[in-house]
């Protein structure tokens, strides 16, 4: 048999009484306001500190504690933490500076394999080299103190946030002219509606490295009522890679395109005879196009002057392929014929893209450009 508590029990005024109820039920009070509300109130009823404890999952060392703080100073007393005065800090801010400068190099510059910081790794950095450093204070921290002085700031040596470094000086006039042109081609296309244009524009472009992919067991059809999807075995074989080089008419949507086995120049070469084969002998092919070896070689070069008056070239600045609304044609076939595509050798590949292709010229859709705020009121 248990013996009988020597603590005195806990007298509330109405007014404690009311405190308690409330807090010991509140969502939106500090935890531990909370939790303390719930013993006062559980030993104020005749529980045991025993199996007060137990019911709120703690020791009874520590439900002890604020019972007699309570019995001692009051219920507001054992509910709020006494004020103390904090220590010191022992971490100068000289030693702060100092993890925040070794934090913003990369650990390499010490000898480490790691091209980016980690909270341990920077931590165990820290504790090694502090006291030579002369930085005492520094000598135990642990993860948590690098954590806290980083956030203080805040730094993030272990993340990396990409940029794009501008490498063309002329970046800003080359990206005016392409939105000049584009604009000239919604012109165009506004008010001569079905007329041919004596200058027509194209986007032109590649997208390499296409791979022919085929499955080394047969796809399984869905079965309605048994398999909601086509079933795919994960082993696969390749079958090489291919280049689909294509040209955009900006203003009636149609694509001329080809697929190599590579992209050279005798390949973009094959490109603008097509195009110089579909249009019109009077008038101008305009291209909007990047500055890819293969657009500007020696053997380009040489064909385009066989070929005087024919093609004008509008470059997209170096960093700036984006500009070029032939992107929006790989994102369409991307989405549809070239998605999860799988094939029985290179050739199939090829002769479904150019399926793919047809597809597209029977239902074309003219892509447009629709942002001209950098033009300006120009």
């Amino acid at each position: 048999m248990a013996g009988k508590s020597k603590r005195s029990r806990l007298a509330l005024t109405p007014e404690e009484r009311e405190q308690l109820l409330q807090l010991r039920d509140s969502q939106t009070a500090p935890w531990r306001e909370v939790q303390r509300a719930r013993i006062l109130w559980r030993y104020h009823s005749g529980e045991s500190i025993a199996e007060i404890a137990r019911a709120v999952k703690m020791t009874r060392t520590s439900v002890g504690k604020w019972i007699a703080k309570a019995l001692a100073m009051g219920v507001a007393a054992a509910l709020k933490d006494a004020y103390h005065r904090p220590r010191a800090p022992v971490i100068t801010d000289e030693a702060k500076a100092w993890v925040v400068h070794v934090a913003c190099s990369k650990p390499k510059e010490f000898g480490y394999a790691a091209e980016l910081w980690t909270r341990k790794a920077l931590a165990k950095n820290v504790r090694e080299h502090a006291r030579e450093s002369g930085h005492p204070s520094l000598a135990r921290a642990v993860k948590a103190t690098v954590q806290r002085i980083l956030a203080a700031q805040p730094l993030h040596p272990e993340k990396v946030r990409y940029y794009l470094e501008r490498r063309d000086l002329d970046f800003e006039a080359k990206m005016r002219e392409i939105l000049l042109v584009y604009r000239e081609v919604a012109l165009q296309n506004h008010n001569h509606g079905g007329l041919a244009p004596v200058m027509v524009t194209v986007s032109v472009d590649e997208k390499p490295g296409l791979q022919a992919i085929a499955n080394t067991a047969p796809d399984l059809p869905p079965v309605a009522g048994k398999y909601a999807t086509t079933a795919r075995d994960h082993a696969y074989k390749r079958l090489g890679t291919c280049s689909i080089l294509a040209a955009l008419d900006l203003h009636d949507g149609h694509v001329i395109g080809r697929v190599e086995r590579r992209h050279r120049s005798r390949e973009f070469i094959a490109l603008l005879k097509d195009l110089d084969g579909y249009y019109p002998a009077d008038c101008t092919i305009r291209l909007v196009l990047d500055n890819h070896s293969a657009h500007i070689s020696q053997e380009t070069r040489s064909y385009l002057a066989t070929r005087p008056n024919r093609f004008k070239y509008v470059l997209t600045p170096t960093p700036g392929s984006w500009l070029n609304i032939v992107e929006t044609l790989f994102g369409k076939m991307a989405r549809t014929f070239l998605r999860r595509i799988r094939v029985q050798s290179w050739e199939e590949l090829r002769d479904r893209i150019l399926k793919g292709i047809e597809e597209i010229n029977a239902d074309p859709v003219i892509h447009r450009w629709k942002k001209f705020e950098a033009l300006g009121t120009e």
